[in-house]
């Protein structure tokens, strides 16, 4: 197990990208040979496919056939693969939970906590017990957002409700009344859950579209297990306590009452800090003094310094800058929005001191200033996408829930 996620730690941004890239070149040619008469070569092709003249009793499927074989290709369900492979990538690799769970998340599953303190509202994803019978709550990152925001707007009838769809829980040997399950499917006039073999089937073409090879010379395969090893290694390397990482994959007893007034249970809290007093009681006690004024006024100068010209730099204290400020070739620096045309600058500068260097024979120089060049393209393109982000905000609906245990209308936050 340990050789399988080291080999496919590393190549997951390969997967992640190429899954992503496949179900927008996918929808991008159905969407072509959905406006193109039938009997025609689908534009965009150089000739190689043209819309297949169907029946009535095609329905609304969109058919398309190879001009040099004949063959027929289903095109409505080679997006409707790209789509749900890019998603059970993206929910795997974000959540790390297990396949029977995602299996069975639900429009129920995402809901939110409003903090007391600053009335901040916190997104969450609650996981249904499954293997440990055990009941847990993941905070949603902005990208697990963006991918919910997907699979929900995909979903939602002409009524902008999700369609309720049975399905047959494996272990428990039972089946589960309808609900508005996120992995769910039209077929025929049917919606039907996703089974474990349809996830493995997704993951099957996710991985071979890459084109990716193991150790052995042999074709990478992946299974839904494989992004929950991923995500606790990732998550322990970038320094994520391991108790925490314990509690995010179920691995502990979760109090299946808890409100949302806590991520983590407290008595994980607790006893990770006591891991730490035990861990500073065996350690010399210099090494825990209280820093002098000189230090303390050092700690807060380099936080105050995070601010650049293009956006906020996020180098870790008493690190030193390994691109000697040139932040524009930095993958640490956030950029700001606002900032976009002084990078548009930048960028048109380093074009115009690149056709100089290549005119006068400057291959050094030119060498440097290709790298920064793509720099300044990486960061209009991260600001691109988080300004496409936040233009494309999508009100994901919040079930009402019942009051949780030991709570009380005044306390309990509002839905």
């Amino acid at each position: 197990m340990d050789q399988r996620t080291r080999e496919r730690l590393p190549v997951l941004p390969v997967l992640v990208s190429t899954a992503n890239r496949r179900r927008l070149a996918a929808f991008e040619l159905l969407r072509t040979a959905q406006a193109t008469e039938p009997g025609t070569v689908i534009p965009g092709t150089e000739g190689s496919l043209r819309r297949a003249v169907t029946s009535k009793a095609a329905g609304h499927l969109t058919w398309a056939e190879e001009t040099a074989t004949g063959r027929r290709r289903n095109l409505s369900f080679e997006e409707e693969e790209a789509f749900w492979a890019f998603a059970a990538v993206e929910v795997l690799r974000l959540t790390g939970i297990r396949n029977e769970e995602l299996l069975e998340l639900t429009h129920h599953s995402v809901t939110q906590y409003r903090l007391p303190t600053t009335g901040e509202i916190v997104p969450l994803l609650q996981i249904a017990p499954s293997k440990t019978d055990t009941e847990r709550l993941l905070l949603v990152s902005p990208e697990l957002a963006d991918v919910l925001s997907a699979i929900v707007r995909r979903l939602r009838g002409p009524a902008g409700a999700i369609p309720l769809a049975p399905f047959y829980d494996v272990r428990e040997k039972v089946w589960n009344p309808p609900m508005p399950l996120l992995f769910q499917r039209q077929i025929g006039t049917e919606q039907r859950a996703f089974t474990p073999t349809f996830l493995r089937t997704l993951l099957i073409g996710a991985i071979a579209a890459t084109g990716l090879i193991d150790s052995a010379g042999a074709p990478l395969t992946i299974s839904p297990h494989d992004f929950r090893r991923i995500f606790v290694t990732d998550a322990i390397m970038n320094g994520l306590p391991p108790h925490i990482a314990q509690v995010i994959c179920g691995h502990k007893n979760i109090d299946t009452r808890m409100g949302y007034k806590a991520v983590y249970p407290a008595e994980t809290i607790e006893a990770h800090r006591a891991f730490i007093a035990r861990r500073r009681s065996t350690r010399p006690s210099e090494e825990y003094r209280t820093p002098t004024e000189e230090e303390w006024d050092a700690f807060l100068a380099h936080f105050e310094k995070r601010k650049v010209s293009i956006g906020t730099c996020g180098r870790a204290f008493s690190t030193p800058c390994v691109h000697e400020h040139a932040c524009v070739r930095c993958a640490l620096l956030r950029p700001d929005p606002d900032q976009r045309s002084r990078i548009e600058e930048i960028r048109d500068n380093l074009i115009a001191r690149t056709a100089e260097a290549e005119r006068e024979g400057w291959l050094g120089e030119v060498e440097g200033l290709k790298v920064s060049l793509a720099g300044a393209e990486e960061k209009l393109a991260q600001v691109d996408a988080l300004v496409k982000r936040q233009s494309i905000a999508v009100e994901l609906g919040m079930p009402g829930v019942r009051q949780p245990a030991g709570t009380t209308e005044a306390t309990r936050a509002t839905p």
